[in-house]
């Protein structure tokens, strides 16, 4: 495996042709790269699937792409410093993925999960010349991430794929909606569901995010 910035497993047809697709996967906090790759298999068959794994060491197979600070059941924040420069970290990742495998923007895919998810948020919303299309898994859009001239940027080819569970306690549905809400505002193309589970992915939710994907090769 080719050193990169990121430690990363992958999942390649063996012939790769101008058809091809990439679907770059990001991790929730304490998770790591298997995490989210276990769908893979599940995945049609012409997309390059990589799956990072973040940066930050919490223990033997858990890792976190910034601190979350935990003051209590009720408060905790995000190391938001950490978190910019993660967000700078996985923009110079999705850039190397692209190049090692001549992948387009257009043809990159980025899925994120809860902290993966705030981060994919903030790689559309920054750097949507890199990534055009975006699952986002049970998060939502921190707006400390997101640039100064979130309203005078070109999102015109940005689509999202959202969902989230309606009884999630690791980041309410509520979030979620503040999310969309936003988007609304700036005029960016989303399909957002929602499930009947926690901080998780349903059968049925994967069933339909893989259908999204699979309408958009």
């Amino acid at each position: 495996m080719e050193k990169l910035s990121l430690d990363y497993i992958v999942r390649a047809p063996k012939i790769i042709t101008e058809d091809t697709s990439l679907l770059i996967l990001l991790h929730g906090y304490g998770s790591n790269e298997e995490d989210l790759f276990s769908f893979a298999s599940e995945l049609p068959e012409n997309l390059i699937i990589v799956s990072a794994r973040a940066p930050q060491t919490l223990g033997f197979g858990s890792y976190a792409w910034y601190t979350i600070h935990f003051n209590g059941p009720e408060d905790r924040f995000s190391d938001i410093p950490e978190a910019l420069e993660a967000q700078k970290i996985i923009a110079k990742f999705i850039d190397e993925v692209q190049e090692k495998y001549a992948i387009l923007p257009e043809n990159t895919f980025l899925l994120g999960f809860s902290q993966g998810t705030i981060l994919s948020y903030a790689i559309a919303l920054n750097y949507p010349e890199k990534v055009q299309k975006i699952i986002a898994l049970s998060g939502y859009s921190n707006q400390d991430l997101l640039p100064t001239d979130v309203h005078t940027k070109d999102y015109s080819k940005l689509d999202f794929y959202i969902s989230h569970g309606t009884v999630d306690q690791v980041i309410p549905v509520a979030a979620a909606h503040k999310t969309t809400a936003f988007l609304d505002q700036l005029t960016i193309k989303y399909c957002f569901k929602e499930f009947p589970v926690g901080h998780g992915v349903s059968p049925k939710n994967f069933y339909e995010f893989s259908k999204w994907i699979e309408e958009r090769l």
